[in-house]
């Protein structure tokens, strides 16, 4: 399975490129591409960027593929499922748990469905750590076509596996954990994480 890792967002509430903010030494991506690298189920990481820091990315030493389409999450999903199917996940999400991204992937490929996609017990989906076909892309198409990018209404509007939040391991929940501004950083180290994630912080 290829795991993607979307990092084409703008960083606007962050206030500059969070991606390649440094924290314990390395970019705030580098959590991500390695914790998703440490699933067993992955066996290559793909980073779908913009074309403002796609070349900033590419010193990461991973393959960086461009969104050329601009229109937000949707095309970085869309330009990564040219690829085939895929596990994609937001590259501002430092806790990713391997074991979960393994399980994700595993009910995907039993389940037959277009996607697996976390589904919270208020409704609320996490389209940016779920496992998509590359069959989907049609779908994209055909909303990108009529100029509706929104994420959350193509995964609602196909055929997918949803996997209920409210039964997953506490731990497990954590992966959903992202990083929009900088006091996110001071929550992350303010739960004790930054004895192991992030032992010192500081910026490029």
């Amino acid at each position: 399975m290829l795991g993607v890792v979307l990092a084409g967002g703008r960083s606007r509430r962050f206030g500059g490129d969070k991606l390649l903010f440094r924290i314990g030494g390395k970019p705030l991506i580098s959590y991500t591409l390695e914790r998703i690298e440490s699933a067993s189920l992955i066996e290559e990481v793909v980073i779908v960027a913009s074309s403002a820091n796609a070349e900033r990315l590419r010193n990461l030493g991973y393959c960086v593929v461009v969104d050329d389409l601009s229109i937000g999450p949707m095309g970085g999903v869309y330009t990564a499922l040219d690829f085939g199917d895929a596990f994609v996940v937001a590259g501002d999400m430092p806790l990713i748990v391997p074991e979960f991204v393994d399980f994700i992937i595993r009910k995907f490929l039993g389940s037959g469905k277009l996607a697996c996609v976390p589904r919270w017990p208020n409704g609320y989906l996490e389209p940016l750590h779920a496992t998509y076909s590359k069959a989907f892309r049609r779908i994209f198409e055909e909303r990108i076509r009529c100029g509706d990018y929104s994420l959350n209404g193509a995964v609602r509007s196909a055929d997918v596996c949803y996997l209920d939040v409210g039964n997953l391991p506490p731990l497990w929940k954590e992966s959903f954990f992202n990083v929009n501004r900088r006091s996110d950083l001071r929550r992350l180290l303010g739960r004790g994480q930054g004895d192991f994630l992030f032992p010192q912080s500081h910026s490029e």
